[in-house]
């Protein structure tokens, strides 16, 4: 008994510690340049170190869960890795939610991360899985805590979700709809021009589409190079996919 109450008072005189301003400083820097590979090999060595140390940091875990949906998110075409990634991305959100619930982060990641497994497995397998429910939850508390979070990450996902269901699921107009306001908020944000020109398209308004998508081709990606190059890389099979269809 003494041995437990003796490791009790050490814990409460030795708290966990936290991560260094410094050492989220660093990651933030190496964040805005992940458009390079050897950035993302410094980063995933950078918080690899820092969990070691302060493994249940809430600022770390939410930093690793981006990390990680950031992969996911650029897995095109490769399905078996966008799986991996994307259930990697719910788990340690997870962690990030059981730590710190009134955040939106680890809602957030939690919910990107089960949309990226549900891409990669087939959206019909997802909802079979019951995951539709999951995703939703967490992606509806994430919209409740800070719908700006990220420039409004979390309208872009909703919006996202209402384009991938299938039919009769599937409601365009409502995607359009969250796209627009993140659009009306944030018009420098590209990724929300390209899902809208994605959506429209498959409205059968590809005049808009075509509109919207050359928006995203001529827009700055000064708000955040690595995002915006990597949506104007993705625009150009769009605008092929838009011209095919004005023909």
């Amino acid at each position: 008994m003494r041995l437990i109450l003796l490791a009790l008072c050490a814990l409460v005189a030795f708290p966990a510690r936290a991560a260094d301003p410094e050492v989220l400083a660093r990651l933030e820097a190496l964040h805005a340049r992940r458009a390079d590979a050897a950035a993302v090999k410094e980063l995933e060595a950078a918080l690899k170190q820092a969990l070691a140390a302060t493994p249940d940091d809430f600022e770390l875990v939410w930093r690793q869960a981006r990390l990680l949906q950031w992969q996911a998110d650029g897995a095109v075409g490769n399905d078996k890795l966008k799986k991996v990634l994307g259930r990697q991305t719910w788990d340690v959100a997870e962690k990030a939610v059981k730590l710190a619930p009134a955040r939106v982060e680890g809602h957030y990641f939690a919910a990107t991360g089960i949309g990226a497994y549900s891409q990669a497995v087939g959206v019909m397998k997802a909802l079979g899985e019951g995951l539709e429910g999951k995703f939703n939850e967490r992606i509806d508390t994430a919209l409740k805590i800070d719908p700006d979070f990220s420039m409004g990450a979390p309208l872009l996902v909703k919006g996202r979700y209402f384009y991938e269901l299938p039919w009769p699921k599937r409601d365009l107009k409502k995607s359009a709809e969250y796209y627009e306001k993140v659009i009306k908020k944030h018009p420098q944000m590209l990724r929300a021009r390209y899902f809208l020109a994605e959506t429209l398209l498959k409205d059968d308004k590809a005049k808009q589409a075509h509109e919207t998508i050359q928006a995203v081709k001529q827009g700055s990606v000064a708000y955040d190079p690595a995002e915006g190059q990597r949506v104007q890389e993705w625009a150009k099979k769009v605008e092929a996919d838009i011209e095919e269809e004005l023909k």
